[in-house]
């Protein structure tokens, strides 16, 4: 390995007078790798980021934003070339679980409060990797390969030109999509994964073999729709709830019956068929109170809902009090459906590239494809953000992030 001495003052001289990237042989284990430390012009680079938690005007677009640095040598920087907006985002502009991502941010609780800002949003990403840190493998990943992820809530999002993240936060882009389309799959398809899969014990086996009865309440979401087409390429029986206008959308995914849930109470159209092996709950609210009897009694069935209070507690009780609080919920909800037969669980998003890498084989195999509802420019972030805050949509908004000469204007 190099003096330290002699890799520092190399490092310092080379930043100090060179506009082009420094790249230094390390020894690392028994592999020689080439390490890139950024060049001076690499230091900032435009995004659109908020400075206090708010409604739409708090977002702010700027040249300056901070460039990403690899800490860990299993991270990548990966240039941005689509980006994906959830409602995740428009809940977190408005703060909504603060209190859990600064303790995932600092667990020390070494920052002061607000040290999260400027904070940039954006859950789904798709682009080329500029950067490998050292221990990422190069029969995983290496530069110039086109990449999709879902960046994890705590991390710096993907409304900007460049982002740091994880290689096992990372896979390889589905060949068949366009980044715009790859941007619209990963945050849902991690969401559903976690829910159906690791949750309610789906898989591509049990679906064909046993005919799972599923039930989607919110179907023509982005999780209802990548859930749709997921499920019926693995063979179960998929039932979704939408409105009217969305019916011809989620019959083009391969769903075999849907209920309109504005032509009347949609808990009675339900009741009149057969009960579901597992219900995927979307929607929240009062749901709750109905949906849990459509499931077969003591054969496992499950209940899982994505509409959980946990962040909720967090931000309103604290962190103690509020994990505190959801464990009694949590508990109490499982022991008192138990009893009845059913199971009662909480889904929540897990980043997991290994799935997306499964992912990745269904879509260029024609399984799944991408529903975008909706394609803005860079300069229209606010827009795509409040088309996103309305609801009701119909597949998934993306923004297309510019180049770093390409201005919001």
């Amino acid at each position: 390995m190099l003096p330290l001495r002699q890799l520092a003052c190399s490092w310092w001289s080379c930043l100090l007078n060179s506009r082009t990237p420094c790249v230094k042989t390390l020894v690392h284990g028994d592999q020689r790798r080439l390490f890139n430390t950024s060049n001076s012009r690499m230091t900032i680079m435009p995004a659109w980021v908020i400075d206090r938690y708010g409604s739409n005007d708090v977002l702010r677009f700027t040249k300056n934003a901070g460039f990403p640095i690899i800490n860990y040598p299993n991270e990548v920087i990966v240039q941005v070339h689509a980006a994906g907006l959830n409602p995740i985002d428009v809940s977190m502009r408005g703060g909504y679980g603060a209190a859990t991502m600064a303790m995932k941010r600092d667990p020390l609780n070494i920052n002061q409060s607000g040290s999260e800002f400027p904070l940039i949003l954006g859950r789904d990403m798709s682009g080329i990797i500029m950067e490998c840190g050292l221990d990422v493998a190069p029969a995983y990943f290496k530069e110039g390969d086109e990449v999709w992820a879902a960046i994890p809530p705590w991390k710096q999002g993907s409304l900007a030109e460049f982002v740091v993240l994880s290689a096992n936060e990372v896979s390889k882009k589905p060949k068949c999509l366009s980044h715009i389309e790859a941007a619209a799959v990963p945050y849902v398809a991690a969401t559903a994964w976690s829910a159906l899969v690791n949750t309610g014990g789906l898989n591509k086996d049990n679906c064909a073999k046993k005919r799972q009865v599923i039930l989607i309440l919110g179907g023509s979401g982005g999780v209802g729709t990548f859930s749709i087409q997921m499920l019926k390429a693995w063979g179960a029986h998929v039932t979704v709830t939408c409105s009217q206008n969305a019916e011809c959308l989620v019959r083009g995914l391969g769903v075999d019956h849907v209920v309109d849930y504005t032509a009347g109470p949609v808990e009675v159209a339900l009741r009149a068929l057969e009960k579901f092996d597992l219900v995927l709950d979307n929607v929240g609210g009062d749901t709750e109170s109905w949906a849990l009897g459509l499931l077969k009694p003591w054969c496992g069935a499950k209940y899982v809902t994505l509409v959980t209070p946990f962040l909720r507690n967090t931000d309103r009780l604290g962190i103690a009090d509020g994990m505190l609080q959801t464990g009694v919920t949590v508990a109490y909800k499982a022991l008192k459906h138990l009893s009845k037969g059913v199971h009662y669980r909480w889904g929540m998003f897990a980043p997991n590239g290994p799935a997306l890498d499964d992912i990745s084989e269904m879509v260029d195999a024609g399984k799944i494809r991408a529903v975008v509802e909706e394609e803005f420019t860079f300069s229209q972030v606010p827009q795509a953000m409040l088309k996103v805050e309305k609801g009701h949509a119909r597949g998934k908004t993306v923004v297309k992030i510019s180049s770093g000469e390409d201005s919001s204007e």
